[in-house]
């Protein structure tokens, strides 16, 4: 098996400890190096039944890019109905999450924007202050050189 095929081992030791630390009263559950590749290999093999079916119902709808519509439709003819409406209402919760986070991005910039703007802004007026707060004999040039004293 080609590696970019492999499910990557910690997230799917994630996903399984998770999974039974919640099914389970004792607590934490150890599960072997083996248990792990079946379990793997198992979502892999999975993934792979669910696409090939879901693209089928893509091509059969005159279309090349799979919706989340295929993949639930997919999850009906598999016989998985039951994961639809979970699926469906973890899908809406990842897609106010991600709006959550452009609005957030988005707002980060402008208030980069608007940061950046204002030290401009505060910086070529120091530039102006501090031409204009030059005394006059210095910006003129004293009648006495550096150094001399004042012999009155």
């Amino acid at each position: 098996m080609a590696e970019a095929e492999e499910l990557p081992r910690s997230i799917v030791r994630r996903v399984v400890k998770d999974k039974l630390s919640r099914c389970s009263e004792e607590g934490e559950i150890s599960v072997s190096k083996d248990g792990l590749l079946a379990f793997s290999e198992s979502g892999r093999i999975f993934i792979h039944y669910l696409s090939a079916t879901a693209n089928d119902i893509c091509k059969e709808s005159k279309r090349q890019i799979v919706s989340a519509e295929d993949v639930f439709k997919a999850l009906e003819e598999t016989e998985f109905s039951e994961f639809v409406r979970p699926l469906k209402a973890s899908l809406e919760e990842f897609r106010k999450k991600n709006v959550e986070k452009k609005a957030a991005v988005s707002r980060g910039k402008e208030d980069e924007q608007r940061k950046k703007r204002k030290l401009e802004t505060e910086s070529s007026d120091k530039g102006e202050a501090s031409i204009n707060d030059e005394t006059p004999d210095r910006a003129e040039g004293s009648d006495k050189g550096e150094g001399e004293e004042d012999d009155e």
